[in-house]
């Protein structure tokens, strides 16, 4: 049984895809993938993806701002605490660094990240983590404004080991993505081998980076099961071992997910 800890379920164009949202989770059930974490990028539309949401169990929810979006939508902690006690809210975020699309608003993405990581703490909820190109910044606020025991994850993980390492240090977990299966990401198959698979978690980040072979097209919470083979093969365990310590890894970090 697989977890996917990380995709966009309304973001996923599924008139184009031919289905439903209820064609999207059977998919996903039919390939033994039976929970999925819908993750928050705006709290704008937060409501709307909840409700959308609401008929499948098997979906739970995050409450957050990308730093992509903090220009049009600033730290407002009332909006987000509110936001996270919404039923099925297992995490806070996605929130973060992104330094490769916008050093615009460099000033509002260390406010909100802070933010986040600090209600995150208060109320005992993991944080999911997004960063780019901004490695130092992302450790540093992680270390002054985060909770190491509530901790969280960094998601759909591109960058070095060094970082992976300082971020396991810090009680966080790695998440690796469809990116690992691209035939330019020797690299990052090399952070997979040396993150210990207790530290480790399985993502789609669905509708993007689907993996190989459905690289191109629209990605979709079944296809983690080729995120999780790839992972098999790089560790040289089984794909079914893969599977089991994953969804345990993110049951040990979502604990709100238990019940």
């Amino acid at each position: 049984m697989y977890v996917d800890s990380h995709c966009h379920l309304d973001r996923i164009n599924i008139e184009k895809l031919n289905t439903s949202l209820t064609g999207l989770v059977d998919a996903a059930v039919e390939r033994g993938v039976h929970k999925i974490l819908c993750v928050s990028i705006d709290l704008e539309q937060f409501e709307q993806m909840a409700t959308s949401v609401a008929p499948f169990p098997q979906v739970y929810l995050s409450a957050g701002v990308h730093p992509l979006h903090v220009d049009e939508q600033p730290y407002d902690e009332q909006r987000l605490r509110l936001a996270a006690s919404r039923n099925r809210v297992v995490a806070i975020g996605e929130t973060g660094l992104d330094y490769y699309y916008s050093k615009e608003h460099i000033d509002a993405q260390h406010e909100s990240f802070a933010g986040h990581l600090r209600l995150a703490g208060e109320l005992g909820l993991p944080v999911i983590v997004h960063t780019r190109d901004a490695r130092e910044d992302t450790l540093k606020l992680i270390d002054q404004y985060g909770n190491t025991e509530s901790a969280g994850v960094l998601h759909c993980f591109t960058e070095s080991l060094q970082m992976a390492q300082a971020a396991l240090e810090m009680n966080y977990m790695i998440s690796f993505s469809g990116i690992i299966t691209f035939k330019n990401a020797e690299e990052l198959r090399d952070v997979v081998r040396a993150v210990p698979l207790d530290k480790l978690l399985i993502e789609t980040d669905s509708p993007y980076l689907a993996p190989v072979p459905y690289r191109g097209k629209q990605n979709q919470p079944a296809y983690v099961v080729e995120v999780a083979q790839c992972v098999a093969d790089l560790k040289g365990v089984s794909v079914e071992e893969v599977a089991e310590v994953t969804r345990n890894n993110f049951y040990r970090l979502f604990s709100r997910a238990q019940g």
